[in-house]
């Protein structure tokens, strides 16, 4: 019998869906981040792009990848990612948060593109199952770190956990370009979370809005940053933090990760 790796738990900013089909700082950084991981036997993402009334999990054999976007060129329309499912690892995840009740989706969902546009360079051959967890809309960030804390066992199950969102993301207020100068308060909300992240301030975290005075700027809606909140819930005790990509693009989106138990490069 194969041993079954530990894996670490991960929050991985996605950004643009462009970093799917250009080499840039983070596709390459997801490329080596991808090499540097044991192999997990199974992912489970939790996207900012997949909300829902209720807490619902990905539970076909063959998810479709999801174009969820407009407005890019066909180049991106045209790629497919076409990892199996595991309706065993939904059974899971169903069990592990009993007695809440979850939704297996055989038909409706399948990998948007904040999970795909991420693993198409983690693990580029797509020969590992992914499932999808989705964002209960109706639940505080406190609510969502509880439900996270639930699936811990899954690490020692040889199961990876992403999260996939971006700390700081405001398309409003963004400055469309590779040189466009970061606002004053996105990067003093970004730093404000790596400072909680590294204390390990999981209440302030749950809280973010509670973080900065302009914290409504840096999360307008909270879908991107939700997902953190599951990589944190998978924290063990006395695991440092790692932020394997950082910076800010388009003014108002950090491209901040974080990761917990990554072993030495």
């Amino acid at each position: 019998m194969t041993d079954i790796a530990i894996q670490p738990a991960l929050f991985v900013a996605h950004g643009s869906p462009m970093n799917a089909i250009l080499d840039t700082p983070y596709s390459r950084a997801w490329r080596a981040l991808g090499q540097r991981l044991p192999r997990p036997r199974a992912i489970l993402a939790v996207s900012a792009h997949w909300e829902t009334a209720g807490v619902a999990v990905t539970a076909m054999d063959r998810p479709r990848t999801i174009h969820d976007f407009g407005g890019f060129p066909q180049a991106l329309f045209d790629m497919q990612y076409p990892a199996p499912g595991s309706p065993a690892l939904a059974e899971r995840v169903a069990a592990l948060l009993a007695p809440e009740p979850v939704q297996l989706d055989t038909q409706d969902w399948g990998l948007d593109h904040g999970t795909w546009s991420v693993l198409v360079h983690m693990f580029a051959q797509a020969d590992i199952p992914v499932v999808q967890l989705s964002l209960d809309l109706h639940r505080t960030g406190a609510e969502h770190l509880a439900l996270a804390r639930r699936l811990g066992p899954l690490r020692d199950e040889g199961v990876l956990v992403i999260g996939l969102g971006n700390i700081v993301h405001n398309l409003r207020t963004a400055r469309r370009g590779d040189a466009a100068e970061p606002y004053a308060w996105a990067e003093r909300f970004d730093q404000a979370v790596a400072q909680a992240l590294q204390a390990g301030d999981d209440d302030g975290l749950a809280h973010w809005e509670r973080l900065d005075p302009q914290a409504r700027f840096a999360v307008p809606t909270p879908e991107h940053y939700l997902p953190l909140l599951y990589a944190i819930g998978l924290r063990r005790p006395h695991e440092p933090v790692a932020f394997p990509t950082a910076g800010i693009e388009w003014g108002s989106l950090s491209m901040r990760s974080a990761a917990y138990g990554l072993t030495s490069a």
